[in-house]
């Protein structure tokens, strides 16, 4: 059977898509900066007979592999391809070369996966219909986001893309599992700039004084409610401010409060009804309160929603390729994920795969110095997403 063709040959590539892995860990590169990371992309591709590769974003690239009838439809498969500012804590011989520049978010797994379910599908493309499009994206971590930029200079046509299809990992489940969630899954993720802008003086006199300190107090609990008095108790949202600079002292009140935070949320409509009410409160306290302030919310990625009808089909290839208990149902997280720019364009699924192995210490989350994963998972990742890819096809 083909599945178990696919299976064993994922299997069989494992250690030299492991050796891809290492090499991308080691040599990580920040979002848009990736030109060396794609040179390496261009000559594994090559290596696997893959010729059709054009330069994408500037950074990125993208693969077509076609089977038989290949103008009958396309899909994509999506891997990042970027690294975080981030210095790695871990002990391993192919830790980061690069100081203070990590992948800690699994872009190099999802690149290394996507290189080995090209060499799975291009010995395979003879047993499909239609094309399958490889991206390569650049600059996920960083607005505007990779996809959107691939997006305009027009990555879902020439061909026309049906499908897309976007792994990542998940410190959350072990290796060998894999998760779905249909509709809904990640949030949009908007960035809030508050300046509050009073007048300072000594802290003995306040009455002189209009305090920045005490109104940006008033803002940060009262913003909470303009997320829970206004979206729907259905509706996920978080606001969050995560950093206030007022220079002043223990006797000193300073003429401005700078804040910054983020507000995510699961619904378009909302999000920009949001924003507004974000905007207008913060300027109706502070003018009532004698001060001035300047407010900016920064448009960030949108949520991410997987197609119902695709996200059922692709679990149940999943069970049949892992088993029905090594595939599980995922919660919404709000994190966000660039992949939600392809998500508003066409039908979408975002999945999971795990990485996760307490008995061997790797269990960090996401971001972290010491994020890492176990390779096992390398030998499920590219065999399984070939084979989602080809029951698409199908």
């Amino acid at each position: 059977m083909l599945i178990d063709d696919i299976k064993a040959l994922s299997n069989e590539i494992a250690e030299d898509v492991i050796r891809i892995r290492r090499h991308m860990h080691q040599n990580p590169e920040l979002s848009f900066e990736e030109t060396e990371t794609q040179s390496f992309i261009r000559s594994e591709l090559e290596k696997i007979g893959i010729d059709d590769i054009k330069t994408c974003a500037n950074t990125g690239l993208v693969a077509m592999i076609r089977g038989k009838n290949p103008d009958k439809k396309t899909i994509a498969l999506r891997g990042d391809i970027d690294a975080l500012p981030i210095q790695e804590e871990n002990d391993v011989e192919y830790k980061s070369q690069n100081v203070g520049v990590m992948h800690a978010c699994g872009h190099d797994v999802h690149t290394s996966s996507l290189l080995g379910t090209a060499r799975i599908l291009h010995q395979f493309r003879e047993h499909f219909e239609g094309s399958v499009k490889l991206i390569f994206q650049p600059g996920e971590e960083k607005l505007p986001g990779g996809a959107s930029l691939m997006i305009k200079e027009g990555v879902l046509k020439d061909p026309d893309v049906s499908t897309i299809v976007g792994q990542h990992v998940m410190p959350l489940l072990d290796a060998g599992q894999i998760g779905f969630r249909s509709g809904m899954y990640m949030a949009s993720a908007d960035e809030i700039y508050i300046k509050v802008i009073g007048k300072g003086g000594h802290g003995a006199h306040p009455h002189m004084n209009i305090d920045p300190i005490a109104i940006s107090a008033q803002l940060i609990t009262g913003l909470q409610q303009v997320v829970s008095r206004n979206a729907k108790p259905s509706m996920p949202s978080v606001l969050s401010i995560g950093r206030i600079e007022g220079y002043g002292s223990t006797n000193v009140i300073p003429d401005e409060v700078n804040m910054q935070g983020t507000f995510r949320t699961f619904d378009e409509e909302w999000r920009e009804r949001a924003h507004k009410l974000i905007v207008e409160y913060c300027e109706g306290i502070v003018t009532s309160m004698g001060a001035k302030c300047e407010v900016e919310v920064r448009k960030g990625y949108p949520h991410l929603k997987n197609d119902q009808a695709i996200t059922a089909a692709m679990r149940s290839a999943a069970v049949e390729y892992v088993g029905e208990e090594n595939v599980v149902d995922l919660e919404i997280w709000p994190a966000g994920e660039d992949f939600a720019f392809y998500s508003q364009e066409i039908p979408a699924t975002f999945y999971r795969l795990g990485t996760r192995n307490r008995d061997k210490g790797i269990d960090a989350m996401l971001h972290t110095p010491r994020f890492n994963i176990d390779e096992e998972a390398l030998k499920i990742g590219p065999g399984l997403m070939a084979w989602l890819a080809i029951t698409q096809l199908q």
